[in-house]
């Protein structure tokens, strides 16, 4: 990796890490669908402006069902389920559960690109998804936190993972740029179906919450995924999101400091089951050295 692959990927975890704690504060004001919305909303006016300052030119028509699908998956879903399973799991224990991300994306590298995903892997996963499951079920000494909220967020991961692996194509096509603003923006077009009420929301919101949905807008909802786009163009959709399992690290750091919320030991055993199946997951057999240079050919850099 050269130090651009290595400033894109801490940018990436710091942002996503704190973007947790944000959308737990946001919520103290705002619905889940609205703060999801909003947040969208927000940084996609600031795309729009992007696109027009650098003459960002629009895909061609063919591409735009394509782009509307990875946009509702990446971002509309995404976000909108990620707010919802925060209603009931912790910012740090939400962030242990997104952490399965890239084991979806290994699975669908492997189903659709055909890369390749070693048997220990298969291993990893497993032992990924018992440790969701200690996070999901237990809380303390109690059954306390909803299931549902966390099949909420194994949703949002699913939808992320779909987004990860099919833009190759066409970050080849257009340039990780590009294509990420076409489909953050689309995203944002599928959360029109939220608008409704949201004007009223923000009005009777608190002013530190309408902060906190501004600065996941603008910060954690754009530059991760340019940064993500370009590490993909460089490395490959599913080593692209290995090393995602570092941002519950920083999210629950955020989290103590930021909402005070003290993990409890159930739950780092989990997330740390999690984390130990995630990181044997990302690990390469054989690894062949050349494996990406068809990728990074007709990208731009960062």
């Amino acid at each position: 990796m050269n130090w651009k692959v290595l400033f894109a990927y801490s940018v990436t975890i710091l942002l996503w890490g704190s973007a947790f704690p944000a959308i737990k504060f946001g919520l103290q004001s705002y619905s889940p669908e609205h703060l999801a919305a909003l947040r969208l909303f927000i940084g996609a006016i600031g795309l729009v402006v992007f696109a027009v300052v650098r003459k960002i030119r629009l895909p061609d028509v063919k591409d735009v069902p394509v782009i509307l699908l990875l946009g509702f998956l990446g971002f509309t879903v995404y976000h909108t389920a990620l707010s919802f399973g925060e209603n009931s799991v912790s910012a740090g224990e939400s962030s242990l559960i997104v952490s399965i991300t890239p084991i979806f994306s290994a699975i669908l590298a492997t189903l659709f690109l055909k890369e390749r995903f070693p048997k220990i892997g298969w291993l990893g996963s497993i032992i990924a998804f018992l440790g969701v499951a200690m996070i999901s079920f237990g809380k303390g000494d109690s059954l306390t936190m909803l299931p549902l909220g966390a099949l909420w967020i194994l949703t949002a991961a699913l939808g992320e993972s779909f987004y990860f692996v099919f833009q190759s194509k066409y970050l080849k096509k257009y340039g990780f740029l590009p294509f990420t603003v076409y489909t953050i923006i689309a995203g944002a077009v599928c959360m029109l179906f939220f608008s409704p009420g949201l004007a009223g929301e923000v009005l009777r919101a608190s002013a530190s919450s309408t902060y906190a949905v501004l600065y996941l807008g603008l910060f954690p909802t754009l530059i991760p995924y340019f940064a993500l786009a370009y590490i993909t163009s460089k490395v490959g959709a599913s080593e692209a999101t290995s090393s995602l399992y570092l941002t519950p690290a920083i999210a629950l750091i955020i989290s103590w400091v930021w909402l005070g919320e003290i993990p409890t030991l159930l739950s780092l055993a989990g997330g740390t089951l999690t984390l130990i199946g995630v990181s044997l997951s990302s690990l390469k057999v054989n690894k062949v050295q050349d494996m990406t240079t068809d990728r990074r050919k007709g990208y731009t850099d960062l």
